[in-house]
C-alpha cells in the first residue's frame, strides 16, 4: 500500500490531493501462474504485493514516469561517455594547483 500525489492547479492556486493506492495481495505461486495477467495490471496502473507463506516479499508496481526518464537519460550518458576517447593522464596535481589562493 502507498500513497500518490497530485498536484491540480486550480486558478491562481495549486492543490494537492493526496489518494491511497490500494495492493493487491497475491501469493508467490500464483504470481507466477498468472504473470501476464499481473503484468496487464500493472500496465493499467495496479500495483500488486507478492506473499510467500503469507509474508509480504515484493511489490510489483507502474514505474514512474519521471524514473523512466532518469533511467534513459542515465543511459544515454552512459552511452556518450563510453563512445569517447581515453585522455592520456595528465600526472598528479599539486596543492597550489588545486586551490586558488
Amino acid at each position: 500500500m502507498g500513497w500518490a500525489r497530485v498536484w491540480l492547479p486550480l486558478g491562481p492556486k495549486v492543490v494537492k490531493i493526496t489518494t491511497l493506492i490500494v495492493a493487491k495481495e497475491i501469493s508467490a505461486s500464483e504470481a507466477n501462474r498468472k504473470f501476464s495477467e499481473v503484468l496487464r495490471g500493472v500496465r493499467e496502473g495496479r500495483t500488486y504485493v507478492v506473499t510467500s507463506h503469507g509474508r509480504p516479499v515484493a511489490r510489483i508496481e507502474p514505474i514512474d514516469e519521471e524514473e523512466q526518464r532518469r533511467s534513459k537519460a542515465k543511459e544515454a550518458l552512459l552511452a556518450h561517455l563510453k563512445s569517447r576517447p581515453v585522455t592520456k593522464p595528465i600526472g598528479r596535481w599539486t596543492r597550489d594547483e588545486l586551490y586558488d589562493d
